[in-house]
């Protein structure tokens, strides 16, 4: 999966979370859960956009790791909602493309780690 896909996908992640709170009432756990979530949905994103621009592979992986930080605290978020407004349709596939991400970038993550193990000299 490329990177113009992968800014398109957690774009339009927040995009739909952002449209998905919009349609709830403001009880004390959801409007929580709101400020949260909005902020982990587009945390990921801008941070995921801020990926991109980087200047050096430490760089690019230390970004990945917020990017999947914030899209795993997005899916959280989302299964407390889930929870608490059971009637509340879309959130299961929100849930789905929240930890399709973590899974993608966290799979980047590792095999560029794996990577810079093989490039490294054996000390032995």
């Amino acid at each position: 999966m490329g990177a113009k896909e992968l800014l398109f996908r957690t774009r339009e992640f927040a995009l739909n979370v952002i449209q998905i709170l919009d349609k709830l009432p403001d009880s004390i756990g959801n409007k929580t859960i709101k400020n949260q979530l909005v902020r982990s949905a587009t945390g990921m994103a801008a941070n995921y956009r801020a990926s991109t621009k980087s200047r050096s592979l430490k760089e690019f992986t230390a970004r990945l790791g917020v990017v999947i930080e914030e899209a795993d605290e997005s899916w959280f978020w989302l299964d407390l909602l889930e929870v608490l407004n059971p009637k509340l349709s879309d959130i299961s596939l929100l849930k789905s493309e929240a930890f399709q991400l973590t899974a993608i970038f966290t799979s980047s993550v590792k095999t560029i780690k794996r990577n810079a193990s093989e490039k490294t000299p054996n000390n032995s």
